[in-house]
């Protein structure tokens, strides 16, 4: 598998701190991502993902391919792990009370993907120029979206759009949403916290990731453009790119 990545966190223009954190790991046989808003105020926040990232990125290297047996579940478990761990710390420290995290979570080898996902954080997909959300989010809006009730557009702009209803860390238990698919060359994924995806919409995401240019310059204007924007909240991508897969052809 060869493949590219870029990978950083802006704290924006308007937060103090920043409670994001990510973790983006790669070789030859497979790659590990994960993206992680916090929430619960900066000393819990940040600590929350964090202790997100770290767990699951622990949980998950070991893995050599995602057609692993249990690899599936290792996927889940690792976020299961994750909230039971800050979940135990936010009822031992007095400071931690409504601390929790958005968790996405990709595995990528040659012959797949995996996806856990929990809460509003986001994986994308650009394949032959076409922007797929692969994600959904477990959000207030969304569900509204998925009720008939409101329109994507509306849901961008209600005053209830960064309300979620599942996140890491929250009670003692949660369960992750699971994807699975395959790669081809030439895919370009992305990771992004809603400091991102909730400043810039699909179609300018579409155009951005289209530019020919490494993922670590894509990751930069993908920023910038966020900040451009307003910069309200922590910002965080992680851009991969697929050159070349053992066995593949193009498309």
């Amino acid at each position: 598998m060869q493949i590219k990545v870029g990978a950083r966190t802006d704290v924006g223009i308007v937060r103090s701190g920043n409670e994001d954190n990510f973790f983006a790991e790669a070789d030859e046989k497979r790659g590990v991502f994960v993206v992680a808003d916090g929430m619960g105020g900066h000393a819990a926040g940040e600590v929350a993902s964090e202790m997100a990232v770290q767990i699951v990125a622990r949980h998950l290297l070991p893995l050599g391919s995602v057609k692993e047996e249990g690899a599936r579940d290792s996927v889940a478990q690792s976020l299961r792990d994750a909230n039971r761990a800050i979940y135990e710390r936010m009822l031992a420290e007095v400071d931690k009370q409504g601390m929790g995290t958005t968790a996405s979570v990709m595995v990528l080898s040659d012959t797949g993907y995996l996806i856990g996902q929990i809460g509003d954080s986001r994986i994308y997909l650009l394949r032959d120029g076409a922007l797929t959300q692969l994600t959904k989010d477990h959000s207030y809006v969304q569900e509204q979206v998925d009720a008939g009730l409101l329109t994507p557009e509306q849901a961008r702009y209600h005053p209830y759009s960064n309300v979620i209803t599942r996140c890491v860390g929250a009670s003692d238990e949660v369960e992750a949403d699971i994807y699975e698919g395959e790669p081809r060359v030439g895919d370009v994924f992305l990771l992004a916290s809603d400091g991102l995806t909730g400043m810039v919409d699909d179609r300018r995401l579409q155009q951005l990731l289209l530019a020919r240019s490494g993922p670590g310059r894509i990751v930069d204007t993908l920023i910038a453009e966020a900040n451009g924007r307003g910069g309200l909240d922590n910002i965080t991508a992680i851009v991969i790119q697929v050159d070349g897969l053992d066995g593949a052809t193009n498309g």
